[in-house]
């Protein structure tokens, strides 16, 4: 984050406008597993977490973000995004489960390519859900960062970065 700071800073030095988007994954396995380990809410894990990245990062004087989105205040937009890719062909649905459906680039045991992901994942016990058109569920990590872009800097974006770590498959991913 300093450094996207310092990118940042050196851009509205140049003079350029600069509308700087860091969003939050306020939902994803690594904080359900928390918050059942912990026996609190999802909710209660990304906000504890949210609030001690945003202190960090102001001990630290980097700025903060134009926009910081939470990924479980865009479902709806990600509902749309997958309901889109299923009808342009970038999309299927397999059924993971009795009496579920899940939404893949990829699916488990019943992908069309091994490199396919999910992006609506069916609910399990305990973990938070929404109501989509394939059952109560929740978005896959890579469909989250892609609406928040598309909602927040639009169809083209000039500059896009993130963790070396998250290059594959995260990135790819939400390229793809």
């Amino acid at each position: 984050m300093i450094v996207f700071d310092t990118v940042r800073r050196y851009m509205e030095y140049k003079g350029y406008d600069v509308n700087y988007v860091s969003n939050f994954t306020d939902v994803d396995d690594k904080i359900i597993a928390k918050a059942i380990e912990e026996g609190v809410s999802a909710e209660e894990i990304s906000k504890r977490y949210i609030a001690e990245c945003k202190k960090d990062m102001a001990d630290m004087n980097v700025k903060p973000a134009t926009t910081h989105p939470l990924a479980t205040q865009e479902i709806d937009g990600m509902i749309d995004m997958i309901q889109t890719l299923i009808e342009k062909g970038f999309a299927y649905e397999v059924n993971l489960q009795s009496g579920f459906r899940s939404i893949q680039v990829s699916g488990e045991n019943q992908k069309e390519d091994p490199l396919d992901f999910v992006l609506w994942k069916p609910k399990k016990d305990g973990e938070p859900f929404w109501v989509s058109p394939w059952g109560e569920g929740r978005p896959g990590w890579h469909i989250e960062c892609s609406v928040m872009s598309k909602k927040y800097l639009g169809e083209e974006i000039d500059i896009h970065a993130g963790g070396e770590d998250l290059v594959f498959p995260h990135h790819e991913n939400e390229i793809a």
